[in-house]
Parts: structure tokens; C-alpha cells; sequence
């Protein structure tokens, strides 16, 4: 198993190369409320040698097709053939109250998105009808979308982040990799079975597909103070939109933590986030993040590898410290893979 870090964009680059010279696979640029991927990734490309880039996710409401497969190749070009396009649909909130996009239909909206992006980095024009997109829009454009960025992969890997069991199988039956959140090892093991069915469904097996959970992490001989260091991450997501809609409370619910969620979802809601963190179960924390002792982590990584993960991302970016912190962090997370026999020579 690989490990691949989240990013902050304070200090990016700098942790994507000790990222690099730990031996990491792959280095993930989040977008959300705080950055945006493709800007990020850019620094990071002319800071870096030889770790993969991704994007952790780029939203598909917030761009076009079109704009997406752009950048992406743009971004490959510049880093060597490093880059990954992560993929997320978002949330309803976000899709409507950002961008002002519908979330009607999010997963044939995601099918058509990779169709046009594909066929946009195979090279040649691209002329597309489908429900949700049409290029061009009223059917006779003199110039559909065609890129001629070089070197332009047509085989550039994309990821899709991916919560539920339909949303999982789309996973497996369009792309090359899943990219998850905030999930135990059990929860892994079930989603990568529901990325295997769409595999199958496409008449393609589990070979070369990337899995890449994203987990939370503080390591700290105490466990309680390795879970107080990611709290506020958890209140943050938890505490999104409509509790009904969100993925991250739906997470929590299944696993048991009911009334807990909703708790910390009406303290973010009033204003006091550091209540709302304070709230959040511990349970919950231990059961989907990478935290306590370098020993009590080596064995969650062993867990992990066994549900069927390929690699684990180390989200710095969720613990309350600074960069000389999130390289801390970046250390001995490498240190407990090693420590967990799971290190690649």
C-alpha cells in the first residue's frame, strides 16, 4: 500500500516535497471553501520531480467539461504526465448555493462529464448530445471543443470521489480510480465490493484501478489529543447544509452516532464551532481517522490494506497545526507504514 498527502495551500509546495522525499505516491490538492485544485497544483508541479498529482477534488458543477479536460491536460503537460483528475459531483448545497447549477440527475450528469472530458483528451473535436450537456450547445457550432495542448494524453487517469453503493459502481464501471472520505476499514471494504461490481459490469477487473480513501490524521502518543487535533475538520463537514442531504452526517448515522451528529450540526448552525468540535464523538473519529500512537496507526494502515485500499491519504489538512506540524504528521505517518510491514521498496 502507497500513502498520498492532502494538501493545504499554506505552504504546498514545500509539503509536497517532503511528501516527495518520504517516498509518497501521490500528492492531493483539495477544493472547497479555503482553495481551488488547479492553481495549487500548479505550484506544486514546479516544485516537484517525480510524486503523482491529483485533484482532490475538482467539483464538476463549478467547471465545464470542456474547461476540465483543459486544465487537466494542461496540468499533465506541465508536470511530465504526473497528473490525475479527481472528480466529484459535490453536494446540493454546494452545486446550487456556489454555482447555480441543478443537482437533478447527479449521476448521469457525472457519466456525461467523463464522456466529454475523455473524448476531449483522445484529441479530436468533440461534438456531444446528451441530456445534461450538448456540445455544441445548439447543435452546429463551427468549434466544438478541441484541445491542442502538447503532449496531450488520451489515457490520463481519472478518479471519481464516491459515497454511495450507485454512485461506487459508476466508480468502477467509468473510471480508474475512487477516491473516499472519512470511512473505516470495514466501510472501505464494502465500497471497493460495490467498485468491483461496476468493474464487472463493464466487463474490466480490479487490476490498476486506484483506491484512495482520505483519511484525517494526528499522531500523538495520547489518543484524545490526537482526536482533538481533527475535530474541528469533522464539525466543519458535518455541520454543511442540510443535515438530510449531508454525506459526511449520513456517514455518522450509519455508523451508529445519531443524535451526536445532529448535535454538532445545530452547534455549527448557531455559531459556536468550537462547541460543535468539542461535540463530535470520539468514536466516530477512531473509527475513520488515522490517529493516536505510531503503533495504534500502524495497525489501522494494516486494516485498511487488507479491506483492499491501494493508498491511503494522509489528510494534513485536517489537523489544527502548522506546517511545521503537517510535517511532522507527514513523517510519521511514513514511519507507521514502514512500521506496518506495508512500505513499497
Amino acid at each position: 500500500m502507497k500513502l498520498a498527502v492532502n494538501l493545504v495551500y499554506q505552504d504546498a509546495a514545500l509539503l509536497a516535497r517532503t511528501a516527495e522525499e518520504l517516498g509518497y505516491a501521490v500528492a492531493l490538492a483539495p477544493e472547497g471553501y479555503r482553495s481551488e485544485a488547479a492553481s495549487l497544483l500548479g505550484a506544486v508541479a514546479a516544485s516537484t520531480d517525480r510524486i503523482g498529482l491529483a485533484s482532490g477534488v475538482m467539483q464538476i458543477p463549478a467547471r465545464t467539461p470542456g474547461l476540465a479536460a483543459l486544465t487537466a491536460a494542461t496540468l499533465d503537460a506541465l508536470s511530465g504526465g504526473r497528473f490525475r483528475l479527481g472528480l466529484g459531483v459535490s453536494n446540493a448545497e454546494v452545486s446550487d448555493g456556489w454555482y447555480g447549477v441543478p443537482f437533478d440527475e447527479p449521476l448521469r450528469r457525472t457519466r456525461e462529464y467523463v464522456d466529454i472530458v475523455r473524448a476531449a483528451l483522445r484529441g479530436g473535436p468533440v461534438r456531444y448530445s446528451g441530456r445534461h450537456f450538448r456540445l455544441p450547445r445548439d447543435g452546429a457550432g463551427s468549434a466544438p471543443l478541441h484541445l491542442l495542448t502538447t503532449p496531450l494524453r488520451a489515457d490520463l487517469p481519472i478518479w471519481l470521489a464516491a459515497v454511495g453503493p450507485k454512485n461506487l459502481r459508476l466508480a468502477g464501471e467509468i473510471a480508474d480510480g475512487w477516491i473516499g472520505v472519512f470511512t473505516s476499514p470495514a466501510l472501505a471494504a464494502e465500497a471497493i465490493g460495490q467498485v468491483r461490481a461496476g468493474r464487472e459490469s463493464a466487463g474490466r477487473t480490479m487490476a490498476g484501478f486506484e483506491t484512495l480513501p482520505c483519511l484525517p490524521t494526528a499522531i500523538a502518543d495520547d489518543v484524545s489529543e490526537a482526536v482533538d487535533l481533527v475535530r474541528g475538520q469533522y464539525a466543519y463537514l458535518l455541520g454543511i447544509g442540510d443535515p438530510e442531504r449531508n454525506v459526511y452526517v449520513a456517514l455518522a448515522r450509519r455508523l451508529g452516532y445519531v443524535g451526536e451528529v445532529e448535535k454538532v450540526h445545530d452547534l455549527v448552525l448557531a455559531g459556536d464551532r468550537v462547541a460543535a468540535g468539542a461535540a463530535v464523538p470520539e468514536g466516530f473519529v477512531l473509527q475513520t481517522a488515522l490517529v493516536g500512537p505510531p503503533d495504534r496507526v500502524a495497525g489501522r494502515m494494516r486494516e485498511y490494506a487488507e479491506a483492499g485500499v491501494t493508498t491511503l491519504g494522509v489528510m494534513v489538512s485536517a489537523a489544527a497545526t502548522d506546517t511545521a506540524g503537517r510535517v511532522t504528521i507527514l513523517r510519521r505517518a511514513a514511519q507507521a507504514l514502514r512500521r506496518a510491514g506495508l512500505a513499497e521498496d
